[in-house]
């Protein structure tokens, strides 16, 4: 008799970077796959998130959990959403938080504090933890250009083991709405966590050959 696992709870953490409908559409994904996911939400991904995707949040955790379990339409119970400095959390301590977080979008100025460890809030002390304790780190960093500090502590966290993956979406797939090009920074997240998706196939498995007249 085969034993069932429950889906590993993933960590996650909004900042002030623009991109914030790539973190809206993770989540989303990996509630609907039926992972507990712990949330964070700095103040700036909130203006951010007003901003881009017209989403206003509470700041109050269990309010912010109400309106986003709304906006997702998944039951109470998958997502919680953490303060900025509720260090009694899970994700606050190696004993208990996941192996997996992804900081997405990223803004330089976390980038920054989690490179040279300040964990000064809940975000980058998770962050420290995942790294302290082997685990896996995703940042997915949205600006441009990038100055050589900011390469500097990409390099930096690249070396701890992190996976630094910009928001760059390809456009092979011949994408046609901005919610394809969300789909496949997220399908590519889904990937390194090692989560089957559906968002985008492989390559090589729907793209389709050129025609003859079109080769050179």
């Amino acid at each position: 008799m085969t034993q069932s696992h429950s889906p590993e709870p993933i960590t996650v953490a909004y900042t002030g970077a623009s991109g914030a409908g790539y973190g809206l559409r993770l989540v989303q994904q990996l509630l609907l796959l039926g992972h507990p996911v712990y949330l964070m939400v700095s103040s700036a991904a909130r203006v951010v998130l007003k901003t881009e995707e017209q989403l206003g949040l509470s700041a109050n955790p269990e309010k912010m959990t109400e309106q986003l379990n709304q906006y997702f339409g998944t039951e109470p119970g998958l997502l919680q959403v953490f303060a900025k400095e509720d260090w009694f959390s899970p994700v606050a301590s190696g004993s208990s938080a996941p192996k997996k977080m992804i900081i997405c979008p990223c803004s330089a100025g976390s980038l920054a504090a989690v490179a040279t460890g300040m964990s000064n809030n809940l975000i980058e002390r998770a962050a420290d933890v995942v790294l302290k304790e082997r685990g896996q780190l995703i940042l997915v960093p949205r600006e441009t250009p990038f100055h050589a500090i900011h390469l500097q502590h990409m390099l930096t966290l690249s070396q701890l083991g992190a996976v630094i993956m910009p928001a760059a979406p390809g456009f092979y797939h011949q994408p046609k709405r901005i919610e394809d090009l969300i789909d496949f920074m997220v399908a590519r997240i889904m990937d390194h966590l090692g989560i089957s998706q559906q968002l985008m196939a492989p390559w090589g498995y729907a793209n389709k050959p050129l025609d003859d007249d079109s080769k050179s």
